[in-house]
């Protein structure tokens, strides 16, 4: 039987963070293979999280990748605790299944990997937590576009933009701060691209505020649509005032660049 030192027990378990005797019983097992005693305590670990998948993950972190050749990914890794959650480790995993992200074909919404899944198995099992990826979208690259991103120094939003034109990458993480930050939040790029059941709430809300107010209809249409207009100046992106500079829209920030599109994702919340 290989000897098993201390010091080959703490080499295991500072790359797993599982408990020692759990990583010498591994490396006893394994006759001293790190490579095994690692596989010995994935399978022995995955076993026990299975049966934790019920517990609410409602903590996590969003991460981004970004190459100009393969396109953008954006991720939301789950956990139960925001301890677990704010570990470097974690975080490092989330970022890791989002360069993973650029390497498979699509767009839109994307079904985790095996690879992805054994990132999430090693954080259960050093965590003993219910991790889970919440969801994946990947943006392709194009031709003449570019990609600019932030994510909020506590990892819990995130954002993509993808432009053509003039904007160099200073001005885009700005923009996806002014995304990150502004209320009410941006609900498209321009008030043609907010969704029509958004539009239709807001216009029947004001509908109902004119004809409570008792004035002409005639008038009450007007003051319909003007609030209509405050509405889409509101949460349309480019025509709302940049929030490192009110005394411009996003659209002056943005000027000589076309706005394709934007993704901002905040843990446990809707996309």
């Amino acid at each position: 039987m290989a000897e098993i030192s201390a010091k080959d027990v703490m080499k295991l378990r500072n790359q797993t963070g599982l408990a020692m005797m759990a990583c010498k019983k591994a490396l006893i097992e394994a006759e001293g293979d790190f490579e095994k005693a690692e596989e010995i305590l994935r399978k022995a670990m995955k076993g026990k999280m299975d049966a934790r998948t019920d517990r609410a993950a409602g903590e996590g972190a969003i991460a981004v990748a970004i190459d100009p050749a393969r396109g953008a990914a954006i991720v939301e890794l789950k956990a139960e605790t925001d301890f677990s959650a704010k570990n470097e480790k974690f975080r490092e995993g989330a970022q890791k299944i989002a360069e993973m992200a650029l390497d498979i074909d699509g767009e839109g919404a994307i079904e985790p990997t095996e690879a992805m899944q054994a990132i999430v198995d090693d954080l259960r099992a050093s965590t003993g937590e219910n991790i889970s990826i919440g969801r994946i979208k990947k943006i392709p690259a194009r031709d003449g576009h570019v990609f600019g991103s932030y994510v909020h120094h506590d990892h819990k939003t995130g954002v993509v933009i993808e432009v053509s034109g003039d904007a160099d990458q200073d001005t885009l993480r700005k923009v996806c701060m002014h995304i990150t930050a502004a209320v009410p939040r941006p609900m498209g790029v321009t008030p043609d691209d907010i969704p029509a059941e958004a539009v239709e709430k807001e216009r029947k809300f004001r509908i109902e505020q004119a004809m409570e107010s008792g004035k002409p209809q005639e008038i009450a249409e007007k003051i319909v649509e003007g609030g209509m207009r405050k509405f889409f100046s509101e949460v349309a992106l480019l025509e709302q005032e940049f929030v490192m500079d009110p005394s411009q829209k996003v659209k002056d920030v943005l000027k000589g660049s076309t706005v394709h599109g934007f993704t901002r994702w905040s843990v446990g919340e809707d996309a």
